[in-house]
C-alpha cells in the first residue's frame, strides 16, 4: 500500500495542541494510544458551522480518523468519546502534562502505558482528586516509558508525606531532559503565585 493510502479509523486520542493554519483550518497535535503523537490538519475546523469545531476540545477523549503518509496527516473524522470536566487548578495540571508529552515524545512513537497514565490522571483531576498524586504518577510513568526511568520501587503517590521529596526528585529529572527548554506552564504557575 502506498503512503498516500494509509488510513487510521477511530483511534482513541487526546488533543494536545492546536494552531491556526491558513484561513479555515487547524494543525493539531494529538496523543493516541496506538500511534503516539500525531500531527493532523483539520481542514475547515475554524469555520463557524464546522462539525469539527465543537469536538476538538482539550483534555477530552476523542475518536479520530485520518489518512495520509506524510508527517502531517489529514483528519477525516473526529467524535467525542467521553467527558472529563476539568475546573480551576486542574486545567493548569492538564496543560502541564500536555506540554511534557509534546516536548519529550517523538512523533508516531506509541506508548500505550503512558497513554493510560495520562487518561487516568485526567480522570483523577476531573473527579477533584489531589493533583499532586495524579501528576507524580504521570511524571514517573513518562520517565519510565521514555527510557529515562528511575531505578527505584514505585512509591505510593497518594502518600502526602512523600510528595515534597518525590516532586523535587521528579522535577530534577525532568529539568535534566528539558535543559534550555523551560516549560511554559511552570513559568505561568510561578508568575501566578506572586499574586
Amino acid at each position: 500500500m502506498s503512503k498516500r493510502g494509509q488510513r487510521v479509523h477511530e483511534a482513541i486520542a487526546y488533543l494536545l495542541h492546536a494552531a491556526p493554519w491558513r484561513e479555515t483550518s487547524l494543525i493539531i497535535q494529538a496523543f493516541t494510544r496506538d500511534h503516539g503523537n500525531v500531527a493532523l490538519v483539520a481542514k475547515g475546523a475554524k469555520r463557524p458551522f464546522s462539525t469539527l469545531r465543537p469536538v476538538l476540545s482539550m483534555f477530552q477523549p476523542l475518536d479520530l480518523s485520518w489518512s495520509g503518509g506524510s508527517e502531517v496527516k489529514t483528519l477525516t473524522r473526529a467524535e467525542c468519546a467521553g467527558i472529563r470536566p476539568l475546573t480551576g487548578r486542574a486545567h493548569m495540571s492538564a496543560w502541564y502534562m500536555n506540554e511534557l508529552l509534546l516536548r519529550l515524545l517523538p512523533r508516531e512513537d506509541p506508548h500505550a502505558i503512558l497513554f493510560d497514565a495520562y487518561d487516568a490522571a485526567l480522570l483523577q483531576l476531573a473527579q477533584g482528586s489531589s493533583a499532586a498524586g495524579a501528576l507524580r504518577r504521570f511524571e514517573w510513568t513518562l520517565l519510565n516509558e521514555t527510557g529515562y526511568g528511575v531505578d527505584q520501587p514505585t512509591p505510593d503517590f497518594e502518600d502526602a508525606r512523600l510528595e515534597p521529596e518525590l516532586r523535587s526528585f521528579l522535577r530534577e529529572r525532568l529539568d535534566e531532559l528539558l535543559v534550555g527548554r523551560p516549560l511554559l506552564t511552570r513559568k505561568v504557575l510561578m508568575e501566578l503565585q506572586r499574586y
